[in-house]
């Protein structure tokens, strides 16, 4: 499964805020390293955006959706990452990946809710 978390720099009224951005930055680094640790992790990166530089990208791959799950809901999921998705863009952010010949989930939410 692949996972796409896109999210936006907090911005002074005066513009663009270069601590925030750099915390939001180290941030999502330490969030890749926490999630690179867990079963299931397969590969991930921290991007951004060359044309809007105040919206950033974390991307992951997992085996499953259980695990990648099972990395948020740990204690430093909780600690480190969760406090970050303040940031995020609303937006669905889990994706199957599609294969050639392979069947793709039941079209339905996932959500609770």
């Amino acid at each position: 499964m692949l996972v796409v978390t896109r999210l936006r720099t907090p911005s002074a009224p005066s513009g663009p805020d270069a601590a925030a951005e750099d915390e939001l930055r180290r941030g999502l680094l330490h969030a890749l390293a926490i999630l690179a640790a867990k079963p299931g992790y397969v590969s991930g990166d921290v991007g951004r955006n060359v044309d809007d530089p105040g919206l950033w990208v974390l991307t992951t791959r997992w085996e499953n959706v259980g695990s990648y799950r099972r990395a948020l809901g740990s204690y430093e999921g909780k600690m480190h990452i969760q406090p970050l998705m303040v940031h995020a863009v609303d937006e669905p952010s889990a994706y199957e990946v599609v294969e050639e010949g392979t069947d793709l989930n039941e079209a339905r939410p996932r959500s609770i809710g």
